[in-house]
């Protein structure tokens, strides 16, 4: 025989606490509650029917949290939300989104959810269990909410490669991923995120450069046998503008300070940008580079 079963009330308050007040008919049962017993909560208006077999307690506000494990539990067993949402609860975003997520295995019925259900057979790489819900891995999260973002995602990408998550494991993510939907989009921010990342983002600096009305720069200036993005030779101030990739590893990150630590010591003035900030601060970024070369 087991051991002594924990009191159904117990049980209940652990389900409901930990998804603010939501509970499926499958939790009830498996805290202890009888059939007639979840009926009888539903008919006298204690248990609010959010679905087929979802509930929330009726005097519990329905906050986003509830709405994940809605979205979640109402698809069914193997449900994992993923992108925004996915985002929100992993604490990269601070919004939850409106619509949810939710990727089931192809071969599962899916349930009655208020989310938009998407049939997907994800790597147990690609899934991981965070306060009591399923949600998509940090790396293949932060793929699909860029590519969700739209317009926004690259910014959302650079910051996410800043706080949380290193470019390899978005490549392994993605590899894993590959032909499905929205991958080629994936794939065009990865390049974007590589060493190509320079290019591109010196595009950038130079229009918001020229728009602004500063010249007298040079590109790809060379002293004391380094390459420089963008140079004032005269004024000696360097511009460097850091891709996604110089976070993959701690050799590149080490080259990079003691190449500014030269250049430092033979008189000139280094500013460094990010992608995040000549797409999110461009004024900052403008103001800051005409300060230096008029001496401020």
């Amino acid at each position: 025989m087991g051991g002594p079963r924990r009191p159904t009330t117990v049980l209940l308050d652990e389900f409901l606490r930990r998804q603010d007040g939501v509970i499926s008919w499958a939790q009830a049962l498996e805290a202890g509650l009888a059939p007639h017993q979840v009926t009888h909560r539903a008919a006298t208006g204690r248990w609010l029917r959010l679905g087929p077999a979802i509930y929330r307690v009726a005097d519990r506000e329905h906050t986003d949290r509830a709405r994940l494990f809605e979205a979640a539990l109402g698809a069914g067993s193997g449900a994992t939300v993923h992108g925004p949402a996915a985002a929100w609860w992993h604490g990269l975003l601070d919004e939850a989104p409106t619509t949810i997520g939710v990727t089931v295995p192809r071969r599962r019925r899916a349930g009655a959810s208020s989310a938009v259900v998407r049939r997907r057979d994800l790597s147990h790489l690609d899934r991981v269990e965070l306060r009591g819900l399923w949600v998509t891995d940090v790396a293949l999260t932060v793929l699909e909410t860029a590519v969700a973002l739209g317009p926004d995602g690259p910014s959302f990408l650079d910051r996410a490669l800043q706080r949380r998550v290193r470019f390899p494991a978005l490549h392994r993510a993605h590899c894993r991923n590959v032909g499905r939907r929205g991958s080629p989009a994936a794939a065009a921010l990865l390049a974007v995120a590589s060493d190509r990342a320079g290019s591109h983002a010196e595009r950038v600096l130079v229009r918001l450069l020229r728009v602004a009305g500063i010249r007298g720069w040079t590109l790809h200036h060379r002293a004391l046998g380094y390459e420089l993005d963008l140079a004032f030779v005269r004024e000696r101030v360097a511009v460097e503008v850091d891709g996604w990739a110089w976070h993959v590893d701690r050799g590149r990150f080490q080259a990079d300070r003691v190449r500014q630590n030269a250049l430092v010591h033979d008189g000139w003035r280094v500013l460094r940008y990010t992608w995040h900030d000549l797409t999110v601060r461009p004024d900052e970024v403008v103001d800051e580079v005409r300060r230096a070369v008029l001496g401020g």
